[in-house]
């Protein structure tokens, strides 16, 4: 099919359940597929892209990178992991020269099957902290940053308000999602019969397909997505628009 001019990292699995109830080998296979597919999955492309010197490389991050939850240690632990492998990567490739170019996708909570067969521990179905996504939203950001040459990409209201919070806050964050995200993760009803013993250490036996069991409450817009893709134009409209009232104010 020729060279490659796009790849996309994108291996995930977990285990919703408190620290101290995960055994060693389950926490090391979501650390495994989640954080070691990222750097494998980065080492296959650049082997490709480096020679060329061209390529897009493009790594589904998460909100977690920046800021942990409860229920899920391994999977914030791989997707904080992530974060510093790559921006490791970026400064080795800009000591180089190169032009291969290395975005991450910093993504909200997603309605896909993950919560339909991850593996979990907890007395109810898991869930996706709200708000959710339709994962088409997901998916146009990755398609977007695969074209563009920005390095670092936020979906979603979720993304925002957790990034700006683990920074000028933590400890208010902490506090937040102690009292609000274990309930906030689990639905009224049981977990589904396949969520244990879950897709950790062998993939669902068919393709569950992209969307998950939340279409009632997952938006497939996102306006922060909106904004952001498009922060050019409209700071640059913003900017005249000020600039014109600020004309005619000045007249009158």
């Amino acid at each position: 099919m020729g060279p490659i001019d796009v790849w996309i990292n994108d291996a995930m699995t977990t285990v919703f359940s408190f620290f101290e109830e995960i055994e060693p080998e389950e926490y090391e296979r979501a650390t495994d597929v989640t954080y070691h597919g990222t750097v494998w999955g980065t080492r296959a492309a650049l082997k490709r892209m480096a020679p060329r010197d061209r390529g897009t490389i493009v790594e589904v991050g998460s909100a977690m990178a920046y800021q942990g939850i409860p229920l899920q240690a391994p999977y914030c632990g791989a997707k904080h992991a992530i974060k510093g492998f790559v921006d490791s990567v970026r400064t080795e490739l800009r000591h180089k020269g190169s032009r291969v170019h290395v975005t991450m996708v910093q993504l909200p909570g997603v309605n896909t099957p993950q919560f339909e067969h991850g593996r979990s521990k907890m007395p109810n179905h898991p869930m996706p902290v709200p708000p959710v996504y339709q994962p088409e939203v997901a998916a146009d950001a990755v398609h977007w940053a695969a074209h563009h040459r920005r390095r670092q990409v936020y979906v979603g209201v979720p993304t925002f308000y957790t990034v700006l919070g683990s920074k000028l806050a933590p400890w208010l964050a902490e506090r937040y999602l102690a009292r609000t995200a274990v309930s906030g993760q689990q639905t009224e009803g049981p977990p589904a019969p396949h969520n244990d013993p879950g897709n950790l250490m062998q993939p669902p036996p068919e393709d569950p397909g992209a969307h998950g069991p939340f279409d009632q409450i997952s938006p497939s817009h996102s306006p922060t997505w909106f904004i952001s893709r498009h922060r050019r134009a409209i700071a640059t409209t913003l900017a005249a628009a000020t600039a014109a009232a600020a004309l005619l104010a000045g007249e009158r």
